[in-house]
This record gives C-alpha cells, sequence and structure tokens, in this order.
C-alpha cells in the first residue's frame, strides 16, 4: 500500500493508504516524491469553509459554474488527495520510455498532458484533450485537486504514476538544488510565464506586482523580474513578512494596507509595462490593468471566481494593453526555467517561509504561512 496525504476536510488532514499505483502503458513511469510545495490555491480549501457555501453560490448564480468542472459538484469536498507540486525520483519505467531512467530527478508539472494533442502542439498543456478527455470535470487533468480532474492522486505520496511520461517529465539540471525549484511543477513557472515573455527584448521594462492571494507567485514574479534585469520592480501588499521576502529579492516594496474592495491605485502613481495581479480579488484586477502604460501586459494569476467580474475594458482599450488570464502552461516552460535558475542561481528558495520533514504533512500542510515546502531524502537508486 501506498501512503497519500489527504484532504479531508477544513483544517483536517492526514495519511491515508491506497493501492500501491501501476504501470498501465508502456509510456508510464512510476515516480517517489521528494520535495513537495503547496500550491497558493491550495490554502482557500485548508483555511475556510469553502465546498457548501461555493455550491449554494453557483446554485445562486453568483459563483462561475465552471468551478464546478474543476473541483466537483461540491467544491473541494473531501477526502481527496492532495497537493500537485513536485520533485520527485523515477522507479519504474514503462517498455516504451526513452528519455528518462531510474534514478532521474525530475520536475512533474502540475497538469497531465500527452505532448501529442492539437492543444499539446499549441503549447497550451494545461488543456490536453487527451488527458481532459480522462477527467469526469473535463476542463482540466491535474494532480491533487480531487476526481473531477482525473484519478491521478496527490503528489505528496509515496508513489505516483505519471503517464506520457517523455512528453511530460523534465529532468532537473545537473547540480540544482531541488529545494530551490520546490515550486517549478506550478507556482514558480507560473510567476515565470507572467514576466520572462513580456520582459524579453524589453530590458528597460518597469514591472508592478499586486500581492496578497497568490502570495508564492506574486514573490517569485517579482524576484524574477528583478534578475530578469527589468529597470524598475514594485512589489504592493499589506504583509510584513511578505513585503520583507519581496525587497530581499531585490524589489521595491510598498505598503498599502487594504481590503478587498480598497484600490491600491492611488498609492501607486505610475504606469508600468508589466503588471502581475497576484492578488486574486477583482479590485486589484483592475487595479493592475488601470496601471499599465501604452501597450502594456497584465497576468492574472489567482482565481476570479464571481459571475459579475467587471474588466476596465476602456481603460485598455485606451493604452491598448493586454490581459492574459487562465491557469499556467507549464511544461513548455519548464526547460528555459530550470535553465535560468541553474545558470543564474536565482534564489527561489527565498520564498519558502517553512520548510518541513516529510512526515509532518499532515500539520505542516495546514499551516498559515506564505510557502510550505516539504521534503525527505532521494533514495539510491544506482543499483
Amino acid at each position: 500500500m501506498t501512503r497519500e496525504l489527504t484532504y479531508v476536510t477544513r483544517g483536517r488532514l492526514e495519511w491515508r493508504e491506497r493501492a500501491d499505483p501501476q504501470l498501465q502503458a508502456p509510456t508510464d513511469v512510476l515516480v517517489r516524491p521528494f520535495v513537495a510545495g503547496r500550491c497558493d490555491g491550495d490554502v482557500l480549501p485548508l483555511h475556510h469553509s469553502v465546498s457548501r457555501p461555493m455550491q449554494a453560490g453557483v446554485k445562486l448564480h453568483l459563483i462561475d459554474p465552471v468551478i464546478a468542472d474543476i473541483t466537483g459538484a461540491v467544491p473541494f469536498h473531501g477526502p481527496f488527495g492532495i497537493g500537485h507540486e513536485c520533485i520527485a525520483q523515477v522507479t519504474a519505467t514503462g517498455d516504451e520510455v526513452r528519455d528518462l531512467r531510474v534514478g532521474d530527478a525530475v520536475v512533474v508539472p502540475w497538469s497531465v498532458s500527452c505532448g501529442d494533442c492539437r492543444e499539446c502542439r499549441r503549447g497550451i498543456t494545461a488543456k490536453c484533450s487527451t488527458a481532459r478527455a480522462l477527467s469526469p470535470g473535463k476542463a482540466l487533468a491535474a494532480f491533487g485537486f480531487g476526481p473531477s480532474c482525473g484519478a491521478w492522486g496527490g503528489v505528496v505520496t509515496d508513489s505516483l504514476r505519471v503517464p506520457f511520461a517523455d512528453r511530460m517529465l523534465v529532468r532537473l539540471p545537473d547540480g540544482l538544488d531541488p529545494l530551490r525549484v520546490a515550486a517549478a511543477a506550478d507556482n514558480l513557472s507560473d510567476a515565470w510565464r507572467s514576466v520572462a515573455p513580456p520582459l524579453d527584448g524589453t530590458p528597460d521594462a518597469s514591472v508592478l506586482v499586486i500581492g496578497g492571494g497568490s502570495r508564492s507567485i506574486g514573490l517569485y514574479a517579482a524576484g524574477l523580474a528583478v534578475a530578469l534585469g527589468a529597470a524598475r520592480v514594485d512589489y504592493v501588499d499589506d504583509d510584513p513578512d511578505r513585503l520583507a521576502i519581496a525587497e530581499g529579492l531585490g524589489a521595491a516594496v510598498l505598503e498599502v494596507s487594504r481590503r478587498r474592495w480598497t484600490s491600491v491605485s492611488p498609492a501607486i502613481g505610475t504606469t508600468y509595462d508589466v503588471a502581475v495581479e497576484a492578488s486574486s480579488t477583482e479590485q486589484g484586477l483592475r487595479d493592475a490593468l488601470r496601471a499599465l502604460g501604452p501597450g502594456g501586459v497584465c497576468t492574472a494569476t489567482g482565481y476570479y471566481v464571481g459571475t459579475g467580474t467587471r474588466v476596465p475594458v476602456m481603460d485598455m482599450y485606451a493604452t491598448s494593453a493586454t490581459l492574459h488570464a487562465g491557469v499556467s502552461n507549464v511544461r513548455p516552460r519548464l526547460p528555459e526555467l530550470l535553465d535560468f535558475v541553474a545558470r543564474t542561481g536565482f534564489a527561489a528558495e527565498q520564498v519558502t517561509s517553512t520548510l518541513l520533514p516529510w512526515e509532518d504533512a499532515p500539520a505542516g500542510y495546514a499551516a498559515r504561512t506564505t510557502k510550505l515546502v516539504l521534503h525527505r531524502e532521494p533514495l539510491d537508486l544506482s543499483a
């Protein structure tokens, strides 16, 4: 039997046993996760009673019904294996796996993708049609979101089956500390897609990050923007600990006491080429878009579940602004991200606020902290 960290209900997680995963196709591998990061999105059901309120919100047309396609008819209803960010070791390979060997340390992307369908060839691997066809909800195929996203399980486990392994998994560069890229499977890659493409070829660009909701994504984005050479990086938040992390990563910080309905625009007072909306609030989204200068690009990294989310289209029209919204397509970005971190020494681990042994997962995963990372020793599989 295999142990798996299981979300039961708000604030309650426990180790539960399930049948050992088996190779089901010649392109499968089995892996043993040994570093796992808690995604920013996992915090919502851990710290808030959301299942019944969100279900009621869907029925009253206050919450977009697409949430049910992702998390089920009763959103975040346990029990289910939780967790979708990990670094793992390959422990077994199918007969048609060519690029991976037992013992390889790999990043396991949060979403399952075949690498060959129309969507995957276009680089939108989070919408892989092959994998989504295997998921009851049809919106996503992913680890750690529950049965609506497929029977893949969570990654905080002793053994995990990964399909389409040669197309999905990315080997860790030699010498790169796994703890440095603990969030590469999702949050770190999400931050990378928010700043790296729009900064490419624009060395004098200015960047605004509105943090607080997508807690670690905003911090990773601020740090990466600095490391990528942005001329100015401003990080806005109301949490002293996150502000200190952002400052340590080289960003200029602005503490703004705010609530969901309070605009931070009066405190900003300038325009930016790039904005990263990581507050997960409708007001933050409007503030980020209105902060853009001509031709600016905003990436929204949070959840906006309401049916009436308002976007300032006329402001965007006036500045020819672009808004990117949607889940991150990690797999195409992973090689360049990992190469950048290995080459530059970008200290992504500064965002990790709590580092705990693997065995402490049930209590630790529910901690109120910015970025939790679990770890254990890799196995010696050289024999």
